[in-house]
């Protein structure tokens, strides 16, 4: 979305403020998916929250995977979205479960 309104770049980008804006606004997002997935879910909230975070940290792995030898990224910025995952995905269902607004 990003790209699409001129914010960043369109293809791969080299300038680091670049890539740690991107990596802030997918973990913002991460962050309000675990809060809805929380926020949507029957029972055990937590743990629909942690269910998106392992589908998202899968999702990650095979991209990194997909796009590692093509050097799209710098390797610090895919690892960044793998290891981030799962804890902003917990950390959304988190806020929701203790009850704090979003």
């Amino acid at each position: 979305m990003l790209e699409q309104f001129g914010v960043l770049p369109r293809g791969p980008h080299t300038i680091f403020v670049l890539h740690l804006t991107e990596v802030a606004y997918r973990s913002f997002y991460a962050v309000i998916g675990g809060y809805v997935a929380a926020r949507l879910a029957p029972s055990h909230p937590l743990r629909h929250a942690t269910a998106l975070g392992i589908i998202s940290l899968i999702v990650n792995i095979a991209g990194a995977l997909a796009t590692w030898q093509l050097n799209l990224a710098p390797a610090w910025f895919t690892l960044a979205l793998v290891v981030l995952a799962l804890p902003l995905a917990w950390t959304g269902g988190n806020l929701r479960s203790t009850g704090r607004p979003a």
